[in-house]
């Protein structure tokens, strides 16, 4: 491989693996920002050798080694050293004599839930819930800053302050690397549900870079999902938000074309979609409804990406339960995106025109100034209308305001068919 090559590939097995490095040392060092650091150490070791040595058959094992060993390194050179070694023997039931001598053993035995401990330090209640949303995405996503940025329609300085401060925060609180319990775990899960699908969302529909989808990132979603399914059984928005994660991982193999450009929900070829995961969805949807507790957001659109699944075609769907729902939705959760959806449901319910005049309400929003989806929506119904030279103009504006390069020469398509 060329040196660019190598470094193509540094770069992908970083995004892939970063939030596992990062969780693996913190459960180390007991600190989310020194175990950033060190998996950054361990980045720049890559950089350095791999280009003559070669990328290693297992490179995110390779990166996770370096960086275990960088934390063991820094232990042994502090006065806790002893008391770390004592307290991982303890948990062990090691004798303490031995446990020196198979430190290296003990810290490759990974713990499960490392990245689930990760979401739930980041989400700790000395943050605010922005810096907890953007620390998480950083560290469990491995999202820039500016991805981030653009993921909360916010300044990119905005965040990498908030970034910045939030590690800080947690080093000066000395924040416990752990699952939190009781009415603790209860208090800060809301923020929890909203960083992973979050994260969902960028492996969903990246906001940036050559590819329409980022599988991992969506995986690991699922995967935090997942586990907050088992910790909290009893509460419908874990269930709601693993439904709705689901049954939109269905749609994955459809969403792309040949070439990887984007293939739109009612263009999908629906014999594509993995019914193992939509009935897996549609599982979690009613172990929702059958808690007690008001929907809450997360149930809501799983009810809504339920009417997808159940529609066999495009023109099955139920458009006005869709609109019915993103109604309710829009008082649980009010925002201009769920209003700017419930605008596309209503045009498909009762027709382009009622549609064009909600979106049109939302023209001078100012969080959706620079919101790809809304001129590209806009567009979509001046062309449904007919008013072509407009539609083109939206289509255009959609086109340079998107930062996916797939997504970008998709709206172009779309702007020349006018």
């Amino acid at each position: 491989m060329t040196v660019t090559e190598t470094h193509g590939a540094i770069d992908a097995v970083w995004r892939i693996e970063s939030a596992r490095i990062i969780a693996g040392v913190a459960r180390i060092v007991r600190d989310v920002g020194l175990a950033e650091e060190l998996a950054q150490d361990a980045l720049v070791a890559a950089l350095e050798q791999w280009p003559e040595s070669g990328v290693p058959n297992n490179p995110g094992a390779w990166l996770m080694a370096i960086a275990k060993r960088r934390a063991i390194d820094l232990i042994r050179r502090k006065e806790t050293y002893q008391r770390k070694l004592a307290e991982m023997g303890h948990e062990l039931e090691i004798d303490g004599d031995s446990v020196e001598d198979d430190v290296e053993a003990i810290l490759e035995d990974t713990i499960e839930d490392d990245l689930l401990r990760l979401v739930f330090t980041a989400c700790h209640p000395v943050l605010t819930t922005d810096a907890r949303v953007s620390l998480t995405l950083r560290l469990l996503g491995g999202l820039k800053t500016d991805e981030i940025a653009r993921a909360f329609l916010a300044p990119e300085a905005t965040i990498a302050q908030r970034i910045v401060r939030a590690k800080r925060n947690l080093a000066k609180a000395e924040v416990e690397f752990e699952v939190p319990t009781g009415q603790d775990l209860i208090d800060r899960l809301s923020s929890v549900l909203e960083v992973i699908y979050l994260i969902y969302n960028e492996g969903y529909s990246a906001t940036a870079g050559d590819d329409w989808m980022r599988p991992s990132l969506c995986n690991e979603a699922l995967r935090l999902g997942r586990l907050l399914a088992e910790l909290m059984p009893a509460e419908p928005e874990v269930h709601g938000l693993v439904a709705l994660m689901e049954i939109q991982a269905s749609r994955a193999n459809a969403r792309v074309g040949p070439q990887g450009e984007p293939v739109l929900l009612l263009d999908q070829d629906r014999r594509r979609w993995d019914r193992l995961l939509i009935r897996r969805g549609l599982e979690s949807i009613d172990r929702a409804w059958n808690l007690e507790g008001t929907p809450g957001p997360y149930l809501l659109q799983a009810a809504i990406a339920a009417c997808h699944a159940r529609a066999a075609e495009a023109d099955d769907t139920d458009w006005a339960r869709i609109a019915g729902l993103y109604a309710v939705l829009a008082q649980v959760a009010p925002s201009p995106v769920v209003e700017l959806n419930r605008a596309v449901a209503i045009s498909m319910a009762f027709g382009p025109e009622r549609g064009l005049t909600a979106v049109d309400a939302l023209a001078d929003e100012p969080s959706l100034k620079d919101y790809h989806l809304l001129p590209s929506v806009r567009g979509d119904l001046l062309f449904k209308l007919g008013r072509l030279d407009e539609a083109r103009t939206e289509f255009e504006k959609a086109a340079g305001l998107t930062r996916n390069e797939r997504e970008r020469t998709f709206l172009l398509d779309r702007a020349a068919a006018c």
